[in-house]
């Protein structure tokens, strides 16, 4: 691709293409191609000027010039998604409405012959009339019944100058806040939306791994226990408990079963479904996330809340104080000017926006949340649970010996026990996985159907014979796996510094399967740096033995923990640590640790642990590490800092304009104009990235 560089910074290019302007498509095809580059940090393509911006570390300026030299639209893949759930057009169409609507009031003012101007001004206020009617029938005194009755008063005193110029302003001001909310509200939604890379297709009996994109309506796919369902569909066969939570806000999982409704983004708890595709490309699902963020009153914080609260409850004051001003003063303008005056716009678009931003530069950093209750939670808590295994320790695991225990090859073994957990996402089935397929063990299904036991294992039959693979509680003490005889030495001789995953045939303990999850590098750092930011418990809990977990927990520099736990026993101290009075965190990455994240008041979940950990945590940490959770705590506070501070100023602001206006200063107009500005200056500031770069002292010092 050729192009010409028009500025450049140390870090940062602006070129421009051989051409007046791009396609909506065109923009979006070479984003999509320039933000999949490791080199580039973020791109951004004006499709008005044909210009490109593009940031980088200095060291990748090369780099970057050679991919824009490389770029070639035709060669570029880009998902459907991609394309159809893009901003650019809805942008257009908002700065085409802008401008068409500037372009009319001032030709009407300038061309229009004044008699005729004036039936426009009647004509344009039934409109706000109506608007203010439909919310008195709603027994409701909000902002419409306010610029009804400045806008009525304004005509009534033949002051038709000041109603046109107040509809005018109100109706600017109202496209600008809804195009910075729907804005605001789409691209959090997009960052949002459902990715699944891989499902099992049943297909002439048989079941086959393969990338979801390739999957078309019509085509059967299988979902097990902790996975997420990746398309709208039906079910054909098999019966499950699916959390439909993220979807429909229904607390109690929902029984499926043969000719039942599934939705993407839900995720199966129990059980097994085959489903039949209906729609695919996630749009659905997309849409439910835009209604759910904007709708859903669970995720505004309580700040947020009592905000929306209050902006309406002043409303009433708004109005008595301009009937008191009519009464003292006998002066319609300074009445008119009182009521251009009010403090629920700001109010009510600033603190979502604040919210929303939080949200959007949060995902940003490879996090996502899902409503701004749950940063609230994260800025208060004083308390942190985090699971052991995938969160604490590495996210990928690792096989680092296979002992037999009942005389087949060790890679024999391996090869039995990866067939068995390639079908439930988690940390250590990866592993299982991994290193089978490194060594080239293909693991063609061998057994029949897989059946998972939450916080235990898995158990099926091969070939005939029950086989189990799990924790020691599940195979040891649960199933009464005895060791074979003559191996009680080399039983007890298993190295302490690994995990041990129980492989057993037919009530025999078949083979050990170590795993070295070694410690992430930066959990020392990240715990101390906790502790600094104000929390004041931090806790470990996991399934794994006491000596394994005094280990971890010694190294990780936590000094309370808990070993040997199950599921319900994370999920009751979460619970009696909530009722003691603390706001609570829990941080944890599978199918074990659902019941707990949701019993926090907030639950995060690393991105690499199992769907039903995703789904059902109110936070994901996508990145590879838990320094995440130090920028998490930080944009929390920052929030909640810039929430108060808006607040502080809209209040005092508006409340200077009003008393401007009852003295006679500020005509209606004006008062109408530094309102809506001051409005949408507010809202503007508010989408705008939060700084709390100068108190991240762990970023400075890593």
């Amino acid at each position: 691709m050729r192009f010409t560089i028009k500025h450049e910074l140390p870090e940062r290019i602006r070129v421009h293409l051989p051409m007046k302007r791009l396609s909506f498509s065109e923009a979006d095809t070479l984003s999509f191609y320039l933000q999949n580059k490791p080199a580039i940090q973020e791109a951004k393509v004006y499709e008005r000027t044909a210009d490109v911006v593009v940031r980088f570390k200095s060291d990748d300026r090369a780099e970057v010039l050679d991919i824009l030299r490389d770029y070639d639209k035709a060669a570029v893949d880009v998902p459907s998604s991609w394309l159809s759930n893009s901003s650019r057009a809805s942008d257009a169409g908002y700065f085409e409405r802008l401008v068409t609507m500037v372009c009319l009031y001032y030709g009407r003012r300038l061309f229009v012959p004044l008699r005729v101007g004036r039936l426009f001004s009647i004509a344009g206020s039934v409109k706000f009339i109506w608007k203010a009617l439909r919310t008195i029938r709603h027994k409701r005194l909000e902002v419409p019944v306010l610029d009804a009755i400045a806008i009525v008063a304004a005509l009534l005193t033949g002051d038709y100058d000041t109603a046109s110029s107040v509809m005018f302003l109100l109706d600017i001001g109202d496209t600008i806040e809804e195009w910075t909310h729907k804005k605001s509200v789409e691209d959090l939604a997009r960052r949002l939306s459902l990715h699944v890379n891989e499902v099992w297709l049943s297909k002439d009996g048989e079941e086959l791994l393969v990338e979801a994109d390739s999957i078309v309506e019509g085509d059967k796919v299988i979902i097990r226990t902790g996975s997420v369902i990746p398309f709208d569909g039906e079910v054909v066969s098999g019966e499950a408990s699916v959390n439909q939570s993220a979807m429909t806000g229904e607390a109690v999982p929902v029984h499926k079963n043969t000719g039942k409704a599934v939705y993407a983004g839900t995720v199966v708890e129990e059980g097994e479904l085959t489903i039949m595709v209906h729609k695919t490309g996630g749009t659905g699902r997309f849409d439910r996330i835009v209604h759910m963020i904007e709708d859903s009153q669970k995720l505004k914080s309580s700040v947020e809340s009592r905000a929306g609260h209050l902006a309406d409850r002043l409303v009433p004051y708004t109005l008595g104080g301009s009937v008191l001003t009519f009464l003292l003063t006998r002066n319609i303008t300074k009445t008119i000017s009182v009521l251009m005056v009010d403090y629920s716009c700001a109010l009510k678009l600033a603190m979502p926006l604040s919210v929303l931003s939080a949200i959007r530069q949060a995902s940003v950093s490879q996090i996502n949340v899902k409503g701004g209750k749950y940063l609230e939670a994260v800025a208060d808590a004083d308390t942190i649970v985090f699971d052991k295994t995938g969160t604490l320790t590495r996210a990928c695991p690792t096989v680092a010996q296979v002992i037999s225990f009942n005389g087949e090859k060790p890679d024999e073994l391996l090869r039995q026990a990866a067939c068995l957990e390639e079908h439930f996402p988690h940390s250590i089935a990866n592993a299982v996985v991994d290193a089978a397929r490194k060594k080239g063990l293909s693991h063609d299904e061998m057994h029949s159907k897989v059946e998972y036991v939450v916080a235990h294992g898995i158990s099926t039959m091969i070939n005939g014979k029950r086989a189990i693979i799990g924790s020691y509680h599940f195979v040891f003490e649960d199933e009464a796996t005895a060791v074979p005889e003559g191996m009680q030495e080399a039983f007890a001789g298993i190295p302490d510094e690994y995990s041990p995953l129980y492989y057993a045939k037919e009530g025999m303990l078949a083979a050990v399967i170590l795993i070295d999850d070694p410690l992430r590098p930066e959990v020392n750092e990240v715990i101390t740096s906790l502790k600094k930011l104000g929390f004041s418990h931090v806790v470990m809990m996991t399934g794994d033995s006491e000596r394994t977990a005094e280990s971890i927990a010694r190294r990780s520099g936590i000094e309370e923990y808990y070993a040997e736990v199950m599921p319900e026993d994370k999920a009751g101290f979460v619970k009696k640590t909530k009722e003691n009075g603390s706001t609570v965190i829990m941080v944890g990455d599978g199918i074990n640790d659902s019941p707990a994240l949701s019993a926090a008041d907030a639950g995060i979940a690393i991105n690499e642990g199992s769907g039903i950990a995703r789904e059902i945590a109110d936070i994901t940490i996508a990145a590879d590490g838990l320094t995440g959770l130090i920028e998490l705590k930080l944009l929390s506070r920052a929030l909640m800092n810039r929430i108060r501070s808006n607040y502080r100023a809209i209040i005092s602001f508006n409340t200077a304009l009003i008393l401007l206006g009852v003295t006679g200063i500020l005509p209606p107009s004006a008062s109408a104009l530094l309102h809506n500005t001051s409005t949408v200056a507010i809202g503007l500031k508010s989408m705008t990235d939060l700084d709390y770069s100068e108190n991240n002292s762990f970023k400075s010092s890593a």
